[in-house]
């Protein structure tokens, strides 16, 4: 398995305008998913080692965040020809499983991943309510083969926020599986 970095999209960047379907045919458009004081987008997928990690914590964190009035959403971009375990029925089997409280994505065009400059999963991203990238980098140090999820590094993110605090100084880039990008 390969590691791959984050590509580390600038802070202050603004946050790319999507419009995607769930894996239910439900349209969620960016906007639409912005809370009242920002919006957290990973980028994940169902079959990453990395990304079942952290799986666990995920649903949790949707209800916290919610309540702290930051919305949510996951993004699958992988190619879903290629690996089918990835396709939009198995991320809403997956989402229900799981108990998503938010929607989970499928980036047929793989349009979405390029403009956030998305390059594994997880890839995550927060942004303020103006839509500025405040947060980029990894959920937590923690690794499929090295501790428990825990969300710290996300966590304290969120926090500053929340709180209104500048964006975290130190910030460490995301590692897991690479988007697996079509063919040309």
């Amino acid at each position: 398995m390969a590691l791959t970095p984050s590509a580390m999209l600038p802070l202050g960047s603004a946050l790319p305008a999507f419009e995607l379907l769930d894996g239910n045919g439900i349209r969620f458009r960016s906007r639409d998913l912005m809370g009242a004081k920002g919006l957290f987008v990973i980028f994940i997928c169902n079959h990453c080692p990395y990304v079942k990690h952290i799986n666990a914590a995920l649903a949790p964190l949707g209800r916290e965040f919610a309540a702290l009035g930051i919305g949510m959403a996951a993004i699958s971009s992988n190619d879903a020809q290629t690996y089918p375990e990835d396709a939009p029925d198995k991320m809403a089997a997956q989402a229900k499983t799981l108990g998503y409280t938010f929607p989970y994505l499928h980036d047929e065009t793989q349009d979405v991943a390029r403009a956030f400059g998305a390059a594994c999963t997880p890839d995550l991203y927060l942004f303020d309510a103006a839509g500025t990238l405040v947060y980029r980098g990894q959920f937590d140090a923690s690794r499929p083969s090295k501790g428990t999820a825990d969300a710290s590094n996300i966590r304290r993110a969120i926090e500053a926020l929340a709180n209104g605090a500048p964006p975290l100084e130190h910030q460490i880039p995301s590692v897991g599986c690479g988007i697996k990008w079509k063919q040309a």
